[in-house]
């Protein structure tokens, strides 16, 4: 059960950003934890560095995730607290683990843009866009997660992100002072 400050005697929370890719979930980590002096783990990087994987996934061009063994790389840290972590999934995670579950959404068109720009083209391109229309990602993460933790912040723009940094960065003192 998740409760502020101390679950599973930590003295820091620890933070999922999640969402769709293009969403700014690793722009948005990397500020909060420069901000909020927390660690920030990119599962994408963390897998890629540490061979985390089962192989490539040609048809959507990306590594396929031994979630195992992320999670099992990850536990000390986690216990430990003061993490943010960035990926675009979630329901593998412990629950234990988070104290707050952030899915960043973005408007259908500019997402679109922002991953073309990318080079994502025909099926990658077109399960992430409805991924989002379908909101996958806010679903997923409350049914994996207590609803009361989970919050969806829309990302457009620079503003967003830095409003949505510092709306975090407002969390992060109130669970330090609880």
């Amino acid at each position: 059960m998740a409760q502020k400050n101390g679950i599973d005697g930590r003295k820091k929370p620890n933070l999922l950003i999640t969402g769709t890719p293009g969403t700014g979930k690793t722009t948005t980590a990397s500020a909060l934890a420069e901000a909020a002096q927390l660690r920030h783990i990119n599962i994408g990087d963390l897998v890629k560095e540490k061979n985390l994987h089962n192989g490539w996934d040609d048809q959507f061009e990306c590594y396929i995730i031994n979630e195992d063994l992320v999670c099992d790389e990850l536990e000390d840290m986690m216990e430990e607290g003061g993490n943010i972590v960035d990926h675009h999934g979630c329901d593998f995670f412990p629950e234990r683990w988070f104290d707050r579950v952030v899915v960043l959404q973005t408007e259908n068109s500019l997402l679109y843009d922002r991953l073309a720009r990318r080079g994502y083209t025909g099926s990658k391109l077109s399960n992430n866009i409805e991924c989002e229309i379908f909101q996958v990602l806010l679903e997923e993460a409350k049914e994996s997660y207590q609803e009361e933790i989970v919050v969806a912040l829309r990302s457009d723009s620079i503003d967003d992100i830095n409003n949505n940094v510092s709306t975090l960065s407002d969390w992060l003192r109130s669970w330090n002072m609880s």
